[in-house]
Parts: C-alpha cells; sequence; structure tokens
C-alpha cells in the first residue's frame, strides 16, 4: 500500500521509500524515515496534491511521489 492510498483523517506508519536518490533525500531531511507516522490532513479537489502532517510539519506531495512511499497500520487519525 502507498501513501496516496490514504484518505484525509487517516494515518499510517512508512516502512519503505521507492523514490529517486534526490527525492529520497528531501524527504529523509523532513524526517520521513521509516517508522515515522505520517497523518493524510486533505487533498486538492482533484486529488493532487495533498497534505500530510509529518513530525508536526505539514508539507504538500504530489501523487506520483506519495506513490513511492510504502506504508502500513492505516488507521484513523486522533489529536492526542
Amino acid at each position: 500500500m502507498s501513501l496516496a492510498d490514504i484518505k484525509p483523517g487517516e494515518c499510517a506508519i512508512v516502512t519503505n521509500m521507492k523514490s529517486e536518490a534526490q527525492m529520497r533525500r528531501r524527504l529523509q531531511d523532513l524526517g520521513l524515515i521509516s517508522g515515522t507516522k505520517i497523518v493524510c490532513i486533505g487533498k486538492s479537489p482533484l486529488g493532487d496534491p495533498a497534505a500530510y502532517l509529518i513530525r508536526r510539519a505539514v508539507i504538500a506531495l504530489r501523487k506520483k511521489d506519495a506513490d513511492q512511499i510504502e506504508i502500513t497500520e492505516v488507521n484513523q487519525w486522533r489529536r492526542s
């Protein structure tokens, strides 16, 4: 399952990134590494891009980039 598959209000855990080296490095610099919790907080009306909450930072990712991020444990997000 990829990050692009989750809907707004759902959260998941990152398991792997298949992106090319430059994009993978940028995402890692933002804190997106294996084991990181990520929340989809919204998608544009056409579904691309989507906004994600990663370690208290909000980033927007295009669908083609989100498809390269593998995830697991999808469930509803509850603010803690």
